[in-house]
């Protein structure tokens, strides 16, 4: 039994030991670890974000896509994956919304179908053969995202829901979308013959862009709740606003929300300080049970915006160099030397006011892209070439330089008349 005793006792020492050099060596190893991935991938991601974007960046992200855009140039000051195709859910009901302004009355009779009156929650709950004013459906689509009520306008400014889409389409390429294809007007997860329905980030914002310049457009989106009837009055509805970000910022213009379970969470806003206007998109930003991480996104980014963006000049007076008129003269007795002209470029005080946002350390370069000689004859007011203006090798402006005067082409006609003239005169 001691014998018994003594090899238990051993044996259970040898698993302290075990364990404890377990411990040392999981210790070890997370120190390893932590060594090469200093935090977390979160760490890794923020870092990554910093090499691609510099120091200076609105942070990580939840959103797959994101896009902080400046409303007044179109101009994007900061992108993630903004090129990515993915769904956009009902953010789709903006274009179908601007559609619907642009294309009908809104004291216009909308008459209830019963392929509207099928779809899928959300919805009001219309019932087919209902009646509503085309205005009170606007409130509807916008505030509480109601896809019966998207498919009812659609089918009254389209004729069908594939003709409406038609004409989403069309809009898209007419506003600057690349790579934005409609197929529903509620924004429901759909795919046809010429792919699923979908958006990328800097499309959405472009969207949104161009949304908020329509008077009508703007009160529907800032209303906090309506109140309608259908057109015989049998029933009453009333509709809040899903966009909780008008309570938590002053300032917001404009935004929509929107989910499926293939595109998550999205988001789309506009928002006014100080006179700089910017416009946020995001898709893919979370999944159930991540609700909130739109709005924590959208913060980010409009405070990114909002601290390191201002309005600057860019006007630089041009230096316009001289420019040789091949084959040109002035008169007899210059015949045989060069001929030299300048351009001259024409502005009003107000361009030379123009202001755009730059962050701290950009700069905009000016150009004068002019010709060092052009070929006679040269007419007075003939344009000449341009002053341009660039932001990171893009252009943002320019203006005409035209010819100070008019220089005429040496030839035998020249001189008939020269001597004819000179003769006579």
């Amino acid at each position: 039994c001691l014998e018994n005793k003594k090899a238990m006792h051993e044996k259970r020492r040898e698993r302290g030991r075990t364990y404890r050099v377990g411990l040392i060596l999981g210790f070890c190893l997370l120190i390893a670890v932590n060594g090469l991935f200093p935090v977390s991938c979160v760490y890794a991601e923020e870092e990554q974000t910093k090499i691609a974007y510099g120091e200076n960046t609105p942070g990580q992200l939840y959103a797959r896509s994101a896009v902080l855009m400046d409303a007044d140039s179109g101009r994007i000051l900061y992108g993630k994956d903004e090129h990515q195709v993915r769904p956009m859910a009902s953010t789709t009901k903006i274009m179908t919304c601007i559609l619907a302004l642009e294309r009908a009355d809104p004291d216009e009779s909308v008459s209830v179908s019963a392929n509207a009156a099928a779809q899928p929650r959300v919805r009001l709950g219309t019932v087919e053969g209902q009646k509503f004013k085309l205005k009170d459906l606007l409130y509807s689509l916008m505030l509480k995202s109601h896809n019966d009520t998207a498919v009812a306008i659609a089918e009254h400014c389209g004729g069908t829901v594939e003709g409406f889409a038609r004409m989403l389409n069309r809009k898209a390429k007419q506003i600057g979308c690349k790579d934005t294809y409609f197929i529903t007007p509620n924004g429901l997860d759909a795919q046809d013959e010429n792919g699923k329905h979908h958006t990328t980030a800097e499309d959405l914002a472009l969207i949104m862009r161009y949304a908020i310049k329509n008077k009508t457009f703007l009160p529907i989106s800032q209303t906090r709740d309506y109140t309608f009837s259908e057109i015989t009055g049998k029933r009453t509805f009333s509709v809040h606003n899903a966009n909780a970000l008008l309570d938590m910022m002053d300032g917001v213009l404009a935004g929509k929300t929107g989910y499926t379970s293939q595109a998550g969470y999205c988001y789309v806003c506009a928002w006014e300080e100080e006179g700089k206007t910017f416009v946020v998109s995001l898709l893919g930003c979370g999944w159930p049970n991540h609700k909130t991480y739109k709005w924590s996104d959208t913060k980010k980014l409009l405070s990114y915006g909002a601290y390191n963006y201002d309005y600057e000049t860019y006007w630089q007076e041009p230096h316009t160099s001289k420019i040789l008129v091949t084959d040109g003269v002035e008169n007899m007795q210059n015949i045989g030397e060069k001929v030299y002209l300048r351009g001259k470029c024409s502005v009003t005080s107000e361009d030379r006011e123009k202001e755009i946002l730059l962050k701290k350390g950009e700069a905009v370069t000016c150009k004068t892209e002019i010709p060092q000689k052009v070929s006679a004859p040269v007419l007075k007011g003939e344009k000449l070439g341009r002053i341009a203006y660039y932001l990171d090798g893009k252009l943002i402006a320019s203006y005409p330089v035209y010819a100070e005067r008019s220089v005429e082409k040496i030839s035998f006609k020249w001189y008939t008349e020269k001597v004819f003239h000179d003769f006579f005169h």
